[in-house]
């Protein structure tokens, strides 16, 4: 078996000795003479892997016993309803930052639910950069402000997060979650599909403040209520136990390998690299964010001079053992996702086979 640079955008490429873990235990977990995947929900085995999990992301992103940890089905995207139902009542609002794809999905499902006002959008720019500060128009009387730290379709995240005052932060971070240390004070929920930078796709982590999750309502179906899922501990019903267990595999992985400050000081050069690289080709790879302070250092979005020669360098990039580089269905391209999991060989490899690609066939 030869494995390959994996730069699928999600599901994604997961740490070797993760996958090599989760192999060695697969049959029998820990002596249970069963596999996890076999085990009861509310058994003492499964149980151990909840408990340890959670704490391990509070202990990674520096939450506090004020936050609730959830483990979720339905992906994010069921979260773009989810979280309006619950949190804004009649004749209340929440301010959207609109950066792209999920941020469109996700003001669109609230609008069916709740009052959400867009407080900026670079729309009219097909998203190549992010809104400035000077830009946002918030309503002070927002229940929260909700936008995507990392944008996976578009190339572009938040380096610094907008000020919202003393509105809570909802925040979509299901690509760029734990890829470097930030302050969780301002967030009253943050929710990440696992799939991109947490684990295996089929669990959605959501983290909720409690005076967020207080002021929930309590007029939805059982399933649908974060109450529901917090007083019984994400286990109301089966919840998705292999994907939970992955993720505890990834988050150990992270504290071992030096936490979320190594994590940014790797992924930063791993960014650096290919920025420079595209930057030094002379337009041969051409960067599709127009402000630098809004490139993503998870995905990073690339065009060339004709679609052929990017169906060329996918298909070449492939046969070298670089796979995963095709761009998005809705805007083409190349895109290099560079998540917590890819090593910084990859993208010295990757950078080494651009520059050799672009020597042959500029």
């Amino acid at each position: 078996m030869s494995r390959v640079y994996n730069f699928n955008p999600g599901p994604s490429t997961l740490p070797l000795e993760v996958l090599e873990e989760v192999k060695a235990e697969f049959i029998d977990f820990k002596g249970s003479g069963m596999s996890i995947i076999e085990s009861s929900h509310r058994g003492k085995e499964f149980d151990a892997v909840l408990q340890e999990t959670k704490a391990l992301v509070k202990k990674l992103g520096g939450f506090g016993e004020d936050y609730s940890v959830l483990f979720l089905g339905g992906g994010a995207s069921l979260q773009f309803a989810m979280i309006p139902m619950n949190l804004l009542k009649p004749g209340e609002s929440a301010d959207f930052i609109n950066t792209g794809t999920w941020a469109t999905n996700a003001i669109k499902q609230a609008k069916i639910v709740a009052a959400a006002k867009v407080a900026a959008s670079t729309e009219s720019e097909d998203f190549t950069r992010l809104p400035r500060q000077d830009e946002l128009v918030l309503d002070p009387k927002a229940v929260y402000l909700h936008f995507v730290s990392n944008n996976t379709i578009r190339g572009t995240q938040f380096h610094t997060f907008p000020a919202a005052g003393k509105v809570p932060y909802v925040c979509d971070m299901s690509s760029d979650m734990f890829w470097a240390p930030f302050d969780p004070a301002p967030f009253g929920l943050i929710f990440a599909g696992a799939q991109k930078n947490l684990g295996p796709a089929g669990v959605t982590l959501v983290i909720i403040r409690k005076d967020m999750l207080d002021r929930c309502r309590d007029d939805l179906p059982a399933m649908l209520k974060f109450k529901t899922h917090a007083d019984k501990d994400s286990c109301y019903n089966t919840p998705p136990v292999f994907p939970i267990y992955v993720m505890n595999k990834v988050l150990h992985w992270l504290e071992k390998n030096g936490g979320l400050a190594s994590m940014r000081e790797t992924n930063m050069k791993k960014g650096t690299l290919l920025y420079s690289t595209i930057d030094g080709s002379g337009g041969y790879f051409r960067g599709t964010v127009k402000d630098p302070e809004s490139r993503s250092f998870m995905n990073v979005t690339i065009r060339m001079g004709s679609e052929d020669l990017e169906k060329k360098f996918i298909a070449d990039a492939a046969a070298a053992g670089f796979k995963g580089l095709k761009g998005h269905r809705s805007v083409g391209g190349i895109r290099v996702s560079m998540y917590n999991a890819m090593p910084l060989a990859g993208i010295e490899k990757l950078v080494a086979f651009m520059k050799e690609f672009q020597k042959k066939n500029g």
